[in-house]
């Protein structure tokens, strides 16, 4: 059963609003920085039936879905896409990486050769890798690979906004559950975004 790609809330009642981040007095680091409690996992019941095991991103909330149930999700706090970077699509795992390595792709390289090109043959994995301790690939029927990942990220801190350059990041402990759960061949949507951030 396909699912659909409608902008319909998720979740019955309003349980979905965003809540601001705020703001930070002064840049964090992994070993000061503590998860704040609206941004932990935390199991819900939705408004529709979806197929269970799949992913489902709301952008407009900074949310990921893992549908436990037809009608029963696990709630992540995300990062999404800054700008136009964000994809809005039907896609499936394709693959799955333990502290994967990075390369960043030639647009991101041609937008800012001063951060990206010194990477332009790759960043092995590690805790200071963009891709932070899992990922998971997304890809489609027509391209395979889309270079689109769903993964953890060294900076915690920035879950809640729209920042990556095209992924969709989580604190590293949570890409770590999804990690565990999620199966190859995964349906993924990411519903479009009401208006670039």
């Amino acid at each position: 059963m396909p699912l659909p790609l409608t902008r319909r809330h998720l979740l019955a009642g309003a349980a979905a609003l965003a809540l601001p981040r705020p703001a930070l007095a002064e840049k964090p680091t992994l070993e000061t920085w503590v998860v704040p409690p609206e941004h932990q996992p935390v199991t819900l019941r939705l408004a529709e039936s979806f197929p269970v095991g799949s992913i489902l991103v709301d952008p407009n909330v900074f949310a990921l879905y893992f549908i436990l149930e037809p009608q029963v999700a696990l709630k992540f706090t995300v990062g999404i896409a800054r700008g136009n970077l964000y994809e809005s699509g039907r896609f499936y795992l394709g693959a799955k990486k333990e502290w994967p390595s990075w390369t960043p792709t030639k647009e991101m390289i041609a937008r800012d050769p001063g951060h990206y090109a010194k990477w332009a043959d790759g960043m092995p994995g590690g805790p200071t890798n963009p891709l932070g301790a899992r990922a998971l690939y997304l890809f489609d029927e027509a391209r395979g690979d889309t270079f689109l990942r769903i993964h953890g990220t060294p900076e915690p801190w920035t879950i809640g906004s729209a920042v990556s350059n095209g992924c969709v990041r989580l604190v590293n402990e949570h890409i770590m559950m999804l990690y565990e759960r999620a199966q190859l061949g995964t349906p993924i949507v990411l519903y479009p975004r009401s208006s670039p951030a």
